[in-house]
Formats: C-alpha cells, sequence, structure tokens
C-alpha cells in the first residue's frame, strides 16, 4: 500500500483546494449537489441499519439467557457510525465537493498558493447551496419512499400514508438534532460541529495519503466512524437527517417539534461555524503552520 509521508499531504491538501476554488459556479453547484445527495445516502442507510436496536437490547436485558447483554445507546451508536461513512468515501473517489471539507482545503490554498479569500468564499457558499439541494432531494426521495407505506382505504377509497419503524427512526434522529435550546445549548451543537469536523478533515488528509482504493477506503472509514459513534454534529448530514424527518411526519400526519426554521436556529447555523472552525482552524491552519517551511523546500 502506497503512501505519501505528512508534507506531501498537507502540500497536496493545498493543491486540491487550489483547483476547487477555480471551479466555475455551476460545476461547484453540481458537484456539490452530488455530494449531498451521497452523505444523504450514508445518512439514510445509518437511520435504518440503527432502526429497533434499542428495542431489541432491552428485550435482551429482560431476557439474559437469550444472549449476552448489549448497551443498546453505544451498540446503536456503533451501527451509525460503521455504516455512514459511505457518502464520504464516494465523494472522494469520485470528485464530489462537500462543504466540511472544503472548510479545510480551501483555506489551505489561502496559505499555501496565496489564492484570495473571496475565492475561499466563493467555493463555501456554492459547495453549501449544493449540498443542501442534493441532501433535501434524498430527503424527499426516502421521505415518499422507504419511511412510509401507501394504501387504499376500503371503505373510502382514499389513499392514505403510514409511518415504517424507519420512518418513525427518522422522525426521532431529527428531534434530538433540533434540541439544542438556549445559549448552552447552541454552544453544545457548536463544539460538537468543531469535533465532527476536525475528524472529517483527518478523513480527507487520511484519503490523500494513500494512492489505492483500498488504503484510501480504511483512511476515511476509521475517522468518519469515530465522528458519528461519537454523537458529533455534520452540517451537511443534518441538512438530510432533518428534511427527511419534516417530510415522513408531513406525509404521515405525525406530530413533531421539528420545523424548517429550527433546523436552522436549533441546529444547522450553529453546527455550520462549528465546522468551520473545525476543519479550517484545527487542521488547515494547524497543519499548515506545522510543515510550512517543508512545503516552501518542495517547491
Amino acid at each position: 500500500m502506497v503512501f505519501h509521508p505528512p508534507v506531501a499531504i498537507v502540500a497536496k491538501a493545498g493543491d486540491a483546494g487550489k483547483y476547487k476554488t477555480g471551479l466555475p459556479i455551476w460545476n461547484m453547484l453540481m458537484r456539490g449537489f452530488m455530494a449531498g445527495a451521497y452523505i444523504a445516502m450514508g445518512g439514510a442507510l445509518a437511520s435504518v441499519c440503527s432502526t429497533g436496536i434499542a428495542a431489541s437490547a432491552a428485550a435482551i436485558k429482560d431476557a439474559p439467557g437469550l444472549a449476552f447483554g448489549v448497551s443498546s445507546a453505544g451498540f446503536a451508536q456503533l451501527i451509525l457510525g460503521a455504516v455512514f461513512p459511505v457518502g464520504l468515501i464516494i465523494i472522494v473517489l469520485t470528485g464530489a465537493e462537500l462543504f466540511t471539507g472544503d472548510a479545510m482545503l480551501a483555506p489551505m490554498a489561502a496559505f499555501i498558493h496565496k489564492i484570495s479569500w473571496v475565492q475561499v468564499l466563493n467555493l463555501w457558499v456554492w459547495v453549501y447551496i449544493g449540498n443542501l439541494i442534493g441532501s433535501i432531494c434524498w430527503a424527499y426521495i426516502m421521505a415518499n419512499g422507504p419511511f412510509v407505506s401507501f394504501g387504499v382505504d376500503a371503505a373510502t377509497g382514499v389513499t392514505t400514508a403510514t409511518i415504517t419503524a424507519f420512518g418513525t427512526r427518522a422522525i426521532a434522529i431529527a428531534a434530538a438534532k433540533t434540541s439544542y435550546v438556549g445559549m448552552l445549548g447552541m454552544w453544545s451543537a457548536f463544539l460538537k460541529g468543531i469535533g465532527c469536523n476536525w475528524l472529517v478533515n483527518l478523513a480527507i488528509l487520511l484519503g490523500i495519503c494513500a494512492d489505492d482504493a483500498a488504503g484510501k477506503f480504511f483512511g476515511i472509514w476509521f475517522p468518519i466512524m469515530a465522528f458519528v459513534s461519537m454523537g458529533l454534529e455534520h452540517s451537511i448530514a443534518n441538512m438530510y437527517f432533518i428534511p427527511a424527518g419534516i417530510m415522513t411526519a408531513g406525509i404521515t400526519n405525525t406530530a413533531t417539534t421539528v420545523t424548517w426554521i429550527n433546523m436552522w436556529t436549533a441546529n444547522l447555523i450553529p453546527v455550520t461555524l462549528g465546522n468551520i472552525v473545525g476543519g479550517m482552524f484545527f487542521v488547515g491552519i494547524i497543519y499548515w503552520v506545522a510543515f510550512r517551511k517543508e512545503i516552501a523546500a518542495l517547491k
């Protein structure tokens, strides 16, 4: 397995950021759309695969002779983390554009290649919009597909939508992600956003580290599994999780406190800011400062 030394990884990250900031707006939007959909695919898979684990674990606890004990909360998080990385793996291997990765790559390009911060912000804005559209598109597919069951009332002939177990799980996840209230709640969401994108961008660097597909797969998988299992917050993933819950609740007339407004005020705004800090400062700036002399020597 071929891999690059740390200074080469940082230099390659800067090169990647320079290339991304030079893309035309339509391309940023298109690649952003794809990345938002891919992250949503991983989120949808995580929702489905973790459905019912808490109930199963409770049943095992009540009947210990059936199996060894299971920690329901921890085991559910592990399943979430184990399957969610499929989205970022697809993004890295197919060249889509993810805002949280660009939060590190574009600033690195600014530091190393001296591109303008206007270019950095331009990339962030259009990729973020593209990610949002792609995420909501996949949320619509899931909310009208696996999360509901449609049937015809025999008496009235009216088509009705019944929520499935997967849909109930989707609504519960959306409610949990919009439960940050008050200043302390916002601070918690912000810190979870920092921790998340710190790990996400370490995954990006490990993906750059390897030249072969297997190396990129394992390099990306472990940090992403870690952030999801720890319950940290990823703004683009939440662009799927929360709309999926809102749409599913609307289709099935299920009561929920989640709205399109508190999706932003109780999650996406503080989490996005945290993601920027986690990617730009804790990975981008720190690694550039640590290796800038070695990078200069490479030129």
